[in-house]
């Protein structure tokens, strides 16, 4: 393993802002973000990866790469719930499990603006269609585990409002706000966009840096309910993240070689949603309890997958490089057979 790597993320000043709000914690400090401001900068933090990641795309054609990849983005949200809800199930409640399923089946915008700034400190670009993949990828996991609860449930007394979570699922605030912004993005021409340059691009580490900080406070005061829930969830939060994201790093290969590109979907595997998929349980399983399924993405898998998780799936997309001709070879004739006329 490459050490470096690892001890250059550790060190991250980013890393460390979000060490030093659990240690405020710790030491029962009254450090604070006024949650107007904490608002206001994970807002901040949506639109500039949006708008950046529409710049990119301007300037990218659309191939059938991209099409492979939207795809594999969609199925890796459904699989990842289907597995996770059986194993879930052996020591948990069919609500929690369904619901825990459904978070790490989904994504976390926060973990995936963290990513790339891990990226651009191995002077590597984001591209812009993975922004896209990203809210794609928000709501199939959900939709999965509202049927698995649906299927299992016995309980004909608890109803479950599937037509509320669905739209919600597809008009929560964060997903509405990376996609305009993705849109504005990719509209935008470059002289516009150099207007606003500063803002979207300069200020950027500084505020996640003061957002990571906001974090950390919060995943400790979570920290020590949790605990409570004994060692199962503890185990699943942090070698399901590490087994998902180390799998898709390998798998991803047989969709695209860019090595960007394969470290973001080993990211989004590896995430898992704390604010869309606990606002759309609250919504449609109320029996589910947000005091698990919350700990459990953001005060255990969050920190796992920026301190060690980021550096061992770099390592994976950057060792393992495709080599079985019969994947290629079938690869290229489904593309043919979907996208005719393409030179491959």
């Amino acid at each position: 393993m490459n050490y470096n790597l690892l001890l250059d993320n550790l060190t991250n000043p980013a890393l460390l802002f979000f060490v030093l709000g659990i240690f405020a914690v710790y030491l029962k400090s009254d450090l604070e973000i006024p949650e107007n401001s904490s608002k206001f900068i994970s807002l901040y933090l949506l639109f500039a990866i949006g708008f950046r990641g529409g710049q990119e795309l301007s300037h990218e054609a659309l191939t059938p790469e991209i099409g492979w990849s939207m795809l594999f983005g969609i199925f890796i949200s459904l699989m990842i719930p289907l597995y996770s809800f059986f194993i879930l199930r052996r020591k948990l409640s069919i609500y929690d499990a369904g619901a825990i399923a459904a978070a790490y089946g989904s994504v976390s915008a926060v973990t995936f603006v963290t990513a790339v700034s891990f990226l651009e400190a191995q002077q590597l670009t984001l591209h812009g269609h993975m922004v896209a993949i990203m809210a794609l990828m928000e709501s199939p996991a959900i939709i999965i585990g509202l049927v698995l609860i649906s299927t299992f449930n016995k309980d004909s007394s608890t109803s479950i409002k599937k037509r509320s979570v669905l739209k919600h699922s597809f008009t929560n605030g964060s997903v509405l706000l990376i996609l305009g912004s993705l849109l504005i993005g990719y509209v935008a021409n470059a002289k516009q966009a150099e207007g606003i340059k500063p803002f979207t691009n300069d200020l950027f580490k500084g505020f996640l840096a003061i957002f990571l900080l906001d974090m950390g406070i919060t995943s400790g005061r979570k920290l020590k309910a949790f605990f409570s829930f004994g060692s199962f969830p503890i185990l699943f939060a942090i070698l399901i993240p590490l087994f998902n994201g180390s799998l898709i790093a390998f798998m991803s290969q047989m969709v695209t070689a860019d090595i960007t590109n394969r470290f973001m979907f080993a990211i989004l595997a590896a995430s898992a949603s704390y604010i869309a998929v606990p606002a759309a349980m609250k919504i449609s399983v109320p029996k589910a309890n947000p005091g698990l399924f919350l700990p459990m993405a953001l005060a255990v898998t969050f920190p796992v997958n920026i301190t060690i998780g980021m550096p061992i799936y770099f390592i994976i997309v950057q060792v393992y490089i495709i080599k079985n001709k019969i994947i290629v070879e079938l690869k290229n004739k489904l593309t043919q057979k979907i996208w005719p006329n393409t030179i491959i």
